[in-house]
Parts: structure tokens; C-alpha cells; sequence
């Protein structure tokens, strides 16, 4: 079953509108006839701070050097 809100709607209901969409689909129509859907985002298993690191060859004294040239 797919539930159908107006803007107006949704912004007084968001916190209904959010746990609905995480059962069923879930749209938000304008006056202008615009429609949108809300769906939930998956919630992902890595930290932000997970991130690829790169293997740039920099050793120990081209990092300390930037730290000086830096200050």
C-alpha cells in the first residue's frame, strides 16, 4: 500500500511520514503537481572514517619537513 501526503501534511506529520516509509512507499505531492518519494537509507556498516588510504611513497622526513615548511 503506498500512502500519499501534501506538502502541508508532511511537514505537520514528518515524524509519521519518516517511520512510514521505512514499512511502505511513501509520496509527497506539491500544488504545482511535483511529486517525491521518500525512501529510508540503508544503514551502512563502515564508520565515515573508514577511508582508503594512499600509497604515495611519503617517509617520515617529507612529513616533517611539511610540518615545518607550515609554520
Amino acid at each position: 500500500m503506498m500512502r500519499i501526503y501534501t506538502y502541508s501534511e508532511a511537514r505537520q506529520k514528518l515524524s509519521e511520514v519518516l517511520k512510514m516509509s521505512m514499512t511502505q512507499e511513501v509520496l509527497i505531492t506539491r500544488k504545482d503537481g511535483s511529486t517525491f518519494k521518500i525512501l529510508p537509507q540503508k544503514k551502512s556498516t563502515k564508520s565515515p572514517f573508514d577511508v582508503k588510504g594512499l600509497d604515495n611513497n611519503i617517509v617520515l622526513d617529507d612529513i616533517l619537513t611539511a610540518v615545518k615548511e607550515s609554520r
